[in-house]
């Protein structure tokens, strides 16, 4: 005899609220692209431009989003920036830290990338990729999530 199991009308996806402004910047020489993903925004990805070795610009930036995250909640939250080691990621990496921000630089053949089929490579692809790395590490490294 076959039974019915109840099913949720919930989507199936899970959600969890972030602790931190998670951010990846895809670094080339004319322009630096910033993915963010912020607390309270769901679970939007959210695009932005610096003009290369702008690091006062960036650096409003991530003001910009932290003012926004906490008019959203009514909390500060802090920042994880990913970065591919290059042009100017370890350098900015050495600029971040002491700023308060947790930075990680990492060897772009690390990322995890399909092989089976050609893959478009593009600044914003490659943004969210990193993006999803760091929240994958975050996850599996600790609570941060």
């Amino acid at each position: 005899m076959p039974i019915a199991a109840h099913r949720s009308q919930k989507p199936s996806a899970v959600h969890t609220e972030l602790s931190a402004n998670f951010i990846s910047l895809e670094l080339s020489q004319s322009k630096w692209l910033i993915t963010s993903l912020a607390p309270g925004n769901g679970e939007k990805m959210s695009k932005f431009v610096v003009a290369a070795k702008d690091v006062a610009g960036l650096l409003a930036r991530f003001a910009e989003l932290q003012r926004k995250a906490e008019a959203r909640t009514g909390k500060r939250f802090g920042f994880v920036v990913i970065q591919e080691a290059g042009l100017d990621g370890f350098w900015l990496h050495r600029v971040l830290e002491p700023e308060g921000f947790e930075s990680y630089v990492v060897d772009p053949a690390s990322i995890a990338v399909p092989r089976r089929a050609r893959r478009v490579k593009t600044d914003r692809i490659d943004g969210e990729m990193l993006l999803r790395t760091l929240l994958a590490y975050s996850i599996a490294s600790s609570d941060r999530l």
